[in-house]
């Protein structure tokens, strides 16, 4: 049976032919799912959630509840936008947007694993995968392929660049720039060398991202100066991504190495 007798799925949802629904998952108005999502039991996907194809809702999963703000008004109309092949672990929740219009994203064939949070207004690129019990808060913005270790915390207005890896219990209200090893709290523990090499980047760009890392933070004129000053030297677009990452840093200001 592809849709429980027990599920309540609102007349005005739009579910592909295909779509599995689970016991007593709650799918609501104005809902779009696309081909071969499996939505489980307990599952709840909320007014303004758009999801392409591939997409599984584990267990107790909510996607599109209202944000987690003392001033947001129920009355606004917002969603979630969610792309192809995503996997939702467990009692994930992600929020959708505090703005009329608006969206939380979800790209393509993220990994999220039980218990995570994404909040309001934030954005999650590609294949990134985020352990168990994370906790994003609103207006985040992740890159490409990040790994996120268990239980690691990320404040609102904060970027993570592409092929960012984090430790686990480790906590950041600051830009944490692409290539990088984030750990403890808004420290950098140097570039994701294996990452970069599983991605395919060849070892001279690999070379060149180990120079800069170096001449950005140990530069007389701090890191997000030195960024801007060595970018018309960079050889490589990832190099370029790297630097124009830090020359523009967000509200919150850079992560930086730690001592040592």
């Amino acid at each position: 049976m592809l849709r429980h007798a027990t599920a309540l799925i609102s007349p005005t949802a739009q579910l592909a032919a295909d779509v599995e629904v689970g016991a007593y998952a709650i799918i609501e108005d104005d809902v779009v799912i696309g081909p071969g999502c499996r939505i489980l039991s307990h599952a709840q996907v909320l007014p303004g959630v758009v999801m392409g194809t591939g997409n599984l809702v584990d267990r107790g999963a909510i996607i599109g509840g209202n944000p987690q703000s003392l001033t947001f008004d129920e009355s606004i109309r917002s969603g979630v936008r969610i792309g192809e092949g995503n996997t939702f672990r467990e009692h994930v929740t992600i929020h959708r947007s505090t703005l009329p219009g608006g969206t939380t994203v979800i790209g393509d064939r993220n990994f999220l694993m039980g218990h995570c949070h994404v909040g309001h207004d934030s954005t999650l690129g590609n294949l990134n995968v985020i352990a168990n019990a994370v906790l994003i808060a609103g207006h985040v913005t992740i890159g490409n392929r990040c790994f996120l270790g268990g239980s690691s915390v990320y404040h609102q207005f904060i970027r993570l660049g592409d092929l960012a890896m984090v430790q686990g219990n480790s906590a950041f209200s600051a830009d944490l720039p692409p290539y990088c090893i984030g750990h403890e709290t808004n420290l950098l523990a140097g570039l994701n060398t294996v990452g970069l090499r599983r991605a395919g980047i060849d070892s001279a760009t690999r070379m060149e991202l180990k120079r800069l890392y170096r001449e950005v933070f140990q530069h007389p004129l701090g890191p997000v100066k030195s960024a801007a000053h060595l970018l018309p030297e960079a050889l490589s677009e990832t190099a370029r991504h790297f630097l124009e990452f830090m020359a523009h840093p967000g509200p919150k200001g850079l992560c930086t190495p730690g001592a040592g």
